[in-house]
């Protein structure tokens, strides 16, 4: 038989799942919410398996430092007893900002994630003083798309300027919209000749984060078969995953699947999403839970 021929099994809970991983990378948007309302049951699922002694790290490619992200979790409903640290590809790029201590930067992105530049020592700039771009999105993503972009763009490109993505997702899903992400943004920028650097998922760095966050809060490292990564995207959380040889279980949201969760899961669709596709996760669920 095939590789491509091993169907991936369609599962209604994780519950028989979880005595095998001692601890999970959760993915946030589109797993624990939609950008405007927590998922009850992944929140519940979280906390069933921490209850049991396993350890929730939440593993997220939004721009923002922990600090302001566990913040919009709060804000949106999401509560803290439902996972123990977080990594975000926000942390990451700061690391990377750090290296420009005493230049400016250009910011491309909406205000609200200002904070991710808050202590580093870098000024804010404009394209012809700038060292580097620091995407983290749409200045609007209700409205604009990567398209509005291509003449800034291509002044970067121009300028020789690298880019920092942010958040390497390409769209994101708000309610019932889904919205551009930095990684469209520098996606088109690499197909103008651009040099990006990526902070989040699936690149290693903010894997190797979140591993750090699991050993602090177990007192130990954990074997990478004991970790189980949980999220929505093929191309970030999926094949993050498999490139750090640590297990996946797919979420189905809108960006993947018409409808997201509450459209379900059939053989069809997991067959059209994995068959080929050489990151494969070991199961795929509707929604995250128990």
């Amino acid at each position: 038989m095939t590789f491509e021929a091993v169907a991936v099994p369609i599962l209604d809970s994780i519950s028989g799942l979880a005595r095998r991983y001692d601890a999970w990378l959760t993915d946030i948007w589109g797993v624990m919410h939609n950008g405007m309302r927590p998922f009850p049951h992944a929140v519940e699922a979280c906390r069933l398996f921490r209850e049991g002694g396993g350890t929730v790290i939440l593993i997220s490619n939004s721009p923002r430092p922990r600090e302001t992200a566990a913040e919009q979790l709060r804000e949106i409903g999401v509560p803290a007893d439902c996972y123990d640290g977080m990594a975000t590809s926000g942390d990451v790029t700061r690391q990377l900002i750090a290296g420009y201590a005493g230049q400016a930067v250009y910011h491309l992105g909406p205000d609200r994630d200002l904070p991710i530049f808050d202590g580093l020592g870098v000024a804010l700039g404009d394209i012809w003083d700038s060292a580097v771009v620091v995407c983290s999105g749409l200045r609007d993503d209700e409205t604009e798309t990567p398209a509005d972009y291509t003449d800034l763009l291509a002044e970067f490109h121009a300028r020789g300027l690298r880019m920092i993505c942010a958040n390497p997702d390409l769209k994101v899903e708000r309610g019932k919209k889904l919205i551009y992400c930095a990684g469209a943004l520098a996606e088109l920028y690499e197909q103008m000749g651009g040099e990006v650097v990526y902070a989040g998922k699936p690149h290693r760095p903010i894997y190797d984060l979140a591993l750090k966050e699991v050993m602090a809060n177990r007192g130990s490292a954990l074997q990478r078969h004991r970790v189980l990564a949980i999220g929505d995207g093929l191309r970030t959380d999926i094949a993050g995953a498999a490139a750090q040889n640590i297990d996946s279980v797919f979420i189905a949201s809108a960006v993947h699947v018409a409808g997201g969760l509450e459209a379900g899961l059939d053989s069809a669709t997991v067959a059209r999403l994995f068959n080929g596709n050489g990151a494969r996760p070991i199961a795929a669920l509707s929604q995250l839970i128990w």
